[in-house]
């Protein structure tokens, strides 16, 4: 299992392109939608933990993701996984940085892969706003969260707080008032 989880996170790391929400699209075609070894849910999950964590989002996904399968040694393998391809290719572009520079083959190529990626991250959003927002507070409280980190510039850790506060009183809204299951 752990050489699988290796392979897996090596070819996430391999051939997807844009960052950590470009990867966490892949992880849902795989883990979420052909094998269902994960819900939408607990991606979302996953990946709000991970984000929320010090370091690189996808590494902190990658570790959880593993370690929820196969304990400690299945977060080393995601992890080491997720950046064997990428750290060999930096070694390579730090090394020749200079010939890169200002080639223009390169830039142009750089421009297209980012205008692919665009739409597969959009997916991935998009997937996970519908499976966070059970209730219709949720919409209220994301706007909320939107406005407080873009317009007043609001810390993130300040929104997580603030996040989560509000998720549990919209919890025991829904679960003690009206005796309605947010949770599931």
């Amino acid at each position: 299992m752990i050489l699988k989880l290796y392979l897996q996170f090596l070819k996430f790391g391999s051939f997807t392109f844009g960052g950590g929400w470009s990867i966490v699209a892949q992880m849902k075609e795989l883990y979420v939608d052909r094998e269902k070894s994960l819900t939408d849910e607990e991606l979302l999950d996953i990946t709000s933990i991970g984000r929320s964590l010090p370091g690189t989002m996808i590494g902190n996904i990658a570790m959880l993701y593993g370690h929820r399968i196969s304990g400690f040694w299945g977060g080393v393998a995601c992890m080491f996984g997720m950046i064997t391809v990428p750290m060999i290719i930096l070694i390579a572009i730090t090394t020749f940085y200079a010939a890169f520079q200002h080639d223009l083959w390169v830039a142009s190529a750089m421009r297209g892969v980012r205008t692919a990626v665009a739409p597969v991250i959009l997916s991935a959003l998009m997937g996970m706003i519908k499976s966070a927002f059970k209730v219709p507070p949720c919409y209220v409280i994301a706007a909320l969260m939107f406005g407080l980190y873009f317009f007043l510039r609001v810390s993130c850790v300040w929104l997580v707080i603030i996040g989560a506060i509000l998720g549990l009183a919209v919890c025991e809204y829904y679960e003690r008032i009206k005796n309605y299951d947010v949770i599931a």
